[in-house]
Parts: structure tokens; sequence; C-alpha cells
């Protein structure tokens, strides 16, 4: 698989899926981790079988910056210690925060490409790592909750959409809570990409970024993003010709992102001139339930013209 350097071409490498008794590293690429979450979110990995180990950084804290998880280096060799570890199957984040950006280009991606594929999961932060992984690696990966989160220890849909989405993939084709509606109907297929739309702004420029979208299906959400805020970051996007070519928008949800109708009407001012789908409100992100969306795989995004349910449906399992 040729890494994507510009956007959305072909399928990516799907990794395989978990089974009882696999090994899973937990890594903190972000933020630093709260001991009791974590401990918790170890314990309903154990339950599911598998076989958590912990990255040796990721109790860690930076001295002085404290909203990082230790230096940009350990961050940095955690993730690729534990993909290049032949043993270990899957590589689950711990939680998201700030700090990927500044450990991204530390990674020997050529290391991560010889290793070959394995599920990653993460979101909000993390997108950086997904879009790295996309483009230099050629990985599909997993928009999904981490292990030391509120949301992956208090909500159980979060967790079991999780859990079926790496042990049986087959059974969770087809996505989106009831809330999901169309802020502009109609039909479109792609190729899966996107996360935290803040964080694909801050991608803008930087080495193997995005230039187009061509192809693609793209979903967004965020957290405390103002609507004048979020309305620049679209309006960023758009300027950049980083949505030239996307063929439909899959919105999650806006925590702390303002009254949702104002929300909404950025929405659709910014994205409904594009002419292509959108659809609010399916399920992922930063909300009470999230659920795990497959990154750099081909999706159906269906909103009806007759206001019936959307759905985001993928075309092939999201692991194999």
């Amino acid at each position: 698989m040729t890494p994507q350097d510009h956007g959305p071409a072909v399928p990516l490498t799907r990794p395989r899926r978990l089974r009882p008794g696999s090994r899973v590293a937990v890594v903190a690429p972000s933020g630093p981790v709260p001991a009791d979450r974590l401990e918790e979110g170890l314990a309903v990995l154990r339950d599911w079988g598998l076989e958590p180990v912990v990255g040796p950084h990721v109790r860690f804290a930076h001295p002085e910056l404290d909203y990082l998880a230790g230096a940009d280096r350990d961050r940095a060799a955690d993730l690729q210690a534990a993909w290049c570890d032949p043993s270990v199957e899957a590589v689950l984040c711990a939680r998201g925060g700030y700090g990927a950006h500044r450990m991204v280009d530390l990674v020997d991606w050529a290391a991560i490409r010889a290793a070959g594929p394995k599920a990653f999961v993460g979101y909000s932060d993390i997108t950086v790592l997904h879009e790295a992984f996309a483009l230099r690696a050629g990985f599909a990966t997993l928009h999904g909750p981490m292990v030391a989160t509120e949301t992956f220890l208090k909500d159980a849909p979060t967790r079991e959409h999780l859990r079926a989405t790496l042990f049986e993939p087959e059974t969770v084709r087809t996505l989106g809570l009831e809330s999901a509606g169309a802020v502009v109907p109609g039909r479109a297929r792609g190729l899966l990409y996107g996360g935290c739309v803040s964080l694909l702004a801050a991608d803008l420029g930087t080495p193997g970024a995005r230039t187009g979208a061509r192809g693609g299906l793209l979903v967004i959400e965020d957290t405390g993003e103002e609507p004048y805020r979020l309305d620049g970051i679209l309006t960023r996007l758009l300027r950049s010709g980083a949505l030239d070519g996307v063929a439909g928008v899959a919105c999650g949800s806006w925590q702390e992102c303002g009254p949702y109708a104002k929300i909404r009407a950025v929405l659709a001012d910014r994205l409904g001139p594009l002419g292509i789908p959108v659809v609010e409100e399916l399920g992922f992100g930063h909300g009470t339930t999230a659920l795990t969306i497959p990154l750099g795989v081909p999706a159906v995004l269906d909103a009806p013209l007759d206001g019936g349910r959307c759905t985001l449906t993928v075309e092939a399992p999201a692991l194999r």
C-alpha cells in the first residue's frame, strides 16, 4: 500500500480483528491520564478477554507543561514501540487532550509501515494520528472512545459498539443513532476520513497534510468551539481547498459548542453550498454516546429526501 499524500483515493489497509487473548497496548500520545480512570478502563479490557499492556510513559506528566503526558519524544516512542512489537495486535489511546501535533513528526513512519496494520483507536486530539496513519502509512483506523475517558467508562452502548467493532466488525456496519437527521438530504459514497474538525484545520500546511478530499466522505465533530469559531474552522478548510471534491459530510456531537440551533445554522451555511449530503447527530465524538467510526474504508451516507432515518453504512467490516 502506497501512503496517500494528498487525500482519499483507494481504501486503506485494514487491520485484523481481535480475539480473546489478544495483547493490546494502551498509550497516551497527548494529555496526562487520570490513574483511577486508567485502571477502570484496563479492567474493562480484561473483562473483554484482552491482555492490556500499558506504555512506559502513560502514567507520566510533563514536569513543566502539565497538559502533556510526558515529553514529546517519550510519547512518540511509546506509540512506535507498541506498534512495532509483533506481540501487540492493537494500540488503544488512553485519552486525548492536547499534544499529538507535538509528537507526530517524531514517529518513524517508515517503521510503522513496515510493521503492518493494527487496530488503532482514539478521537479528539488523536485525529492528528488518524491522519498520519492514513497519509503516511496507508492504514485504516478507528475513530472511537478511549479507555480512560468518562464516555467509555460510563456509557454501555459506547463500550459495546467498540467491543463489537474490534471482535465482530461485520455486526456493526450500519452506523447512526436515532437522533441522526439531514441538514442537506441526499446519498453519497466515499472513503471515510476526518475526526475532530479543529484538529483537521490545525493540520493544514503541515508535513504530509491533505490538500484535497476528492472521493472522501468526511466525518467531523468537536467540543468547546463557539459557533463563530466553528464558522472560522470550516471557512479555513474551504478556503484552503482541503474540502475540494468531498462527497458528503457526516457530523457527530458538538458538545459545549453553544446552542445547537446556531451550530446547525453554521453547518448549513458553510457546507450547504457544496451541494452534497450533510447528516447531523450521527452519535460519534465527544457526546454522551460515542459510536466507533472506521476511517479509511468505503461507506455510503444516506440522508433520505422523505425524512427517513439517516445512516452511514460501511461497505466492508472495519477489521478483517
